[in-house]
């Protein structure tokens, strides 16, 4: 028999300690590293004597991995997996603590308790009850929490994939963050998106070259003027919508919830009645290219040589093959494009045993919920696991407050989790386990 009370109250006090770590990753292999919280998470391990290892590229850089044997062989395994990682923090920005897991007005506060510490707790708490309850899994679940998601994951979810094989066979789904959360419509509807699609990333370098000279010569080759040329252009561009699977589902169930019908040649419509949720699902309408970084010149007389800037590149699945070269086009013969990281796009199908699951585990703890899937315009490292054909979701269920911009929190400000949703997804996590 599970000790709900006994979830609830580690479910807030995992997030609250995870928070605690200052895990951030500034990208580029700088890192204040992940190794403190996966040997948090080695202490939680040991006491369900589950076997783990703690691996990484280096000391600091490090992944915890272990697997939890099935009782029915013959079934696939699941993986069930979470990152370490958070973005920076810009601490002026924040009007509390950013890596104390504080608790004010029945909210923790804290970089990661959105982004992922909370699903991490989530899926630590479940298992705890679970084992020591006598529950055994029928797959075999290996549990998974990453390094370095935040900077694509090279030193995480794709070194693990490719030292550590054996932990990824005859698995068939993996389960991650960023769905499961609720979102409720003007009208009331309350609608819980799991996502069963992610855009694909393309991080590329653009270098203009140019003629070096003197700030007050006239220079028709200047390398800053070639850049900036190429990024007008592409802030400009706008790429031809493309509706997947997944997007037009979850169009067509807000357009009937409002009565309506969802019409492909005008989906802007029905996106601008999800509200805050409306930026991210217009984003998965069509590819895009966001210029994010530029640098050039060292000195205010001289003109540079040379100019780069970088672009967020998120391409839709099946436009993968000419992303690039489209991007290419787009800026111009002048400009050099170099696509420095680049990891596939993902699409899974909704109707599965495994969302079944999760359908009813979300409408055991609120019966009114709406589940449809969607696209995350990001990715996560379900990306990695793709290579072995593992579908990849993402599920870490939360009933959110009506006024609350979820997505906002993201990498945002002031992140923060209400304690009630965070039960709520543990309750939801802990059921849809036990099927497994």
């Amino acid at each position: 028999m599970t000790n709900i009370s006994d979830l609830e109250t580690r479910v807030v006090q995992y997030c609250q300690d995870l928070i605690k770590f200052d895990t951030t990753n500034f990208g580029n292999n700088k890192s204040n590293g992940e190794s403190k919280a996966a040997e948090y998470i080695a202490h939680i391990l040991d006491d369900l004597n589950i076997s783990y290892k703690i691996v990484g590229p280096d000391h600091n850089r490090s992944s915890i991995i272990a697997q939890i044997e099935g009782t029915e062989k013959s079934l696939p395994g699941i993986v069930l997996h979470g990152h370490l990682d958070v973005v920076p923090v810009e601490l002026n920005q924040w009007s509390k603590p950013a890596f104390e897991g504080i608790i004010e007005n029945d909210t923790i506060w804290g970089r990661g308790a959105v982004d992922m510490k909370n699903g991490n707790a989530m899926i630590l708490s479940s298992i705890y009850v679970l084992i020591k309850s006598g529950w055994k899994p029928k797959r075999n679940i290996s549990l998974m929490f990453f390094a370095d998601e935040e900077a694509g994951g090279a030193l995480g979810s794709h070194f693990v994939t490719k030292n550590y094989p054996e932990y990824f066979e005859n698995v068939t789904e993996a389960v991650g963050e960023v769905g499961g959360f609720s979102h409720t419509l003007s009208n009331g509807v309350r609608l819980y998106l799991i996502e069963t699609s992610q855009k694909g990333i393309a991080w590329m370098k653009l270098t203009s070259k140019g003629k070096a000279g003197h700030g007050s010569m006239i220079n028709n080759e200047n390398a800053i003027s070639k850049i900036s040329k190429a990024i007008d252009n592409l802030s400009n561009h706008r790429f031809p919508v493309t509706i997947k699977e997944s997007v037009r589902t979850l169009l067509d169930e807000t357009a009937k919830a409002y009565g309506t019908s969802f019409d492909p040649n005008d989906p802007e419509k029905i996106v601008s009645l999800l509200g805050n949720l409306s930026k991210l699902v217009s984003a998965t309408l069509s590819n895009t290219a966001n210029p994010t970084m530029i640098n050039a010149g060292y000195k205010v007389n001289v003109i540079p040589g040379e100019a780069t800037a970088y672009v967020d590149g998120r391409f839709l699945p099946g436009e993968q093959e000419n992303f690039v070269d489209d991007i290419r086009n787009i800026v111009g013969d002048d400009i050099l494009v170099e696509a420095e990281t680049f990891d596939v796009a993902l699409e899974a199908p909704f109707k599965t045993a495994i969302v079944d699951s999760m359908i009813d585990s979300l409408s055991a703890e609120d019966p009114g919920a709406k589940v449809v899937p969607y696209m995350l315009s990001g990715g996560t490292d379900a990306k990695a696991m793709s290579k072995f054909g593992i579908k990849g979701y993402g599920f870490t269920p939360l009933l959110l407050p009506n006024d609350l911009d979820f997505t906002s929190l993201f990498h945002g400000h002031d992140e923060r989790i209400p304690i009630s949703s965070l039960k709520f997804g543990a309750r939801t996590m802990h059921r849809f386990i036990k099927t497994l």
